[in-house]
């Protein structure tokens, strides 16, 4: 537990974060939102040796694919409803293509 937790400060991954942004949809002449997915690359990896760094590559996977996951997820809810958004504020027959 303790070189678990003397580990933690080193740990590093790229995390996938989602990121809203705002979108001009031609067809629709409206501004909406949409959500695209952003890698952040955090630092590290400082003095490990041997089986230290293997162990702390596996949770570096581990911590880079949830990320992924959870923000593929929140990418693709929202998206979904930021097109029913944009949908329902395009005029009658202009309906936006799905995203």
């Amino acid at each position: 537990m303790a070189l678990a937790a003397g580990l933690l400060p080193l740990l590093t991954a790229c995390v996938v974060v989602p990121q809203t942004t705002r979108v001009y949809d031609p067809a629709c002449g409206v501004a909406t939102k949409q959500v695209v997915l952003d890698v952040a690359v955090l630092p590290g990896f400082y003095n490990c040796r041997g089986q230290e760094c293997a162990a702390l590559m596996v949770a570096v996977g581990v911590v880079t694919v949830a990320s992924a996951v959870v923000s593929g997820s929140v990418a693709v809810i929202g998206n979904v409803l930021y097109w029913a958004e944009r949908r329902g504020q395009c005029p009658p027959g202009t309906a936006p293509p799905p995203a």
